[in-house]
């Protein structure tokens, strides 16, 4: 007969169970001076007083506020995130919000790394790791660029829906990241060109021109992405004049060159001047140009390094823009003594 114990008493033990303690139920405060078997007791969490409703008796004093440390407006459905965590964010809607932290210090057993990745496989999805993984892409490439945090909260909507409806199936993930930027960038009116946000991401032209046009689709953004300030200019294009305020900051111009440069654009546009030339292209010419106007002396190879464009485009906008000067140049200008039409040099091939 085998026993558990080498020597078993010949009489078991029994075990005592230990009391139990907890509160009790059938304890009521009451107030000394009313007596109501149902009391009326206030918590005065401003002052830290327990006070009586009906007759004003100071009960106690300096009790705990056990509420919130701030004012919450969230409606009856779902928990409050008022009491701990930091704040809610929409983005992250429907995934877990809160982090667990374990630490690393486990005296050399390695159950820490164990932990580590049983928390990390149970915390969330393949999917919402991805997604959490392009948010931070998001941020990272806008703060490089020197985006505000609304493009790249508009980028992050943009990559969530595209994730969630599947649109980029088999894309590269920089490519889907640096579209939604670029579309951000143009529904908020801070214009990046295509070969901007390539350097910045380091994806080809034709990739992200393949992911620019499934996106443009499927959000239905032909009809008016970016909502232009200016009529005259194409819908759903970057026109030149608004990438003229980055240029010439740049460039380190004078404020009253930008509204002029801008006017001679227009014009030009309604005179069919340059159509055809990309806006980086028609911006470089018209600063050119106007510089040369307002006797603000830039070189061609200091604006071309701002632009991104080569020496001899900028000449060659310049040259149709200086075949018709006498249609862009307002006469105002010259009245005014701004602007000089014989300070326009002559390019060579220009008429």
């Amino acid at each position: 007969m085998a026993y558990s114990q080498p020597f078993p008493l010949a009489q078991p033990v029994q075990k005592v169970q230990q009391p139990t303690f907890g509160p009790d139920l059938a304890v009521r405060l009451i107030c000394p001076e009313c007596r109501d078997p149902n009391p009326n007791i206030v918590e005065e969490f401003s002052s830290g007083d327990l006070v009586c409703g009906t007759c004003g008796l100071v009960l106690g004093d300096r009790i705990v506020d056990t509420r919130s440390e701030w004012r919450t407006f969230a409606n009856d459905e779902g928990d409050d995130p008022s009491r701990v965590g930091a704040a809610s964010d929409p983005l992250m809607e429907g995934m877990e919000q809160l982090d667990t932290t374990i630490s690393f210090r486990d005296g050399g057993s390695g159950i820490a790394r164990e932990l580590q990745r049983a928390a990390s496989r149970s915390a969330a999805s393949r999917s919402e790791r991805n997604l959490l993984q392009a948010f931070r892409d998001i941020s990272s490439w806008c703060d490089q660029f020197s985006l505000p945090k609304t493009i790249s909260d508009i980028a992050k909507q943009l990559y969530k829906r595209s994730d969630e409806e599947k649109l980029l199936r088999g894309k590269p993930l920089d490519a889907v990241i640096a579209a939604c930027i670029f579309i951000a960038c143009r529904q908020a009116h801070v214009p990046r060109t295509f070969r901007e946000i390539c350097n910045l991401t380091h994806v080809s032209k034709k990739v992200l021109g393949q992911c620019y046009k499934a996106l443009e689709q499927a959000f239905n953004l032909t009809p008016g992405a970016s909502q232009d300030r200016h009529h005259s200019a194409p819908s759903g294009t970057t026109g030149a004049e608004d990438l003229l305020v980055r240029y010439c900051n740049h460039l380190d111009l004078p404020p009253n060159v930008q509204p002029i440069c801008a006017d001679i654009i227009v014009k030009a546009r309604e005179l069919g001047i340059a159509d055809g030339r990309s806006p980086v292209s028609i911006a470089g010419g018209a600063i050119y140009f106007t510089c040369c106007l307002l006797d603000k002396p830039k070189t061609v190879k200091e604006i071309s390094q701002v632009a991104g464009v080569s020496e001899g485009t900028i000449k060659l906008v310049y040259r149709l823009y200086y075949a018709e000067k006498e249609k862009l140049v307002k006469e105002e200008w010259i009245k005014d003594g701004r602007a000089k039409l014989d300070r326009l040099p002559v390019e060579s091939g220009s008429k």
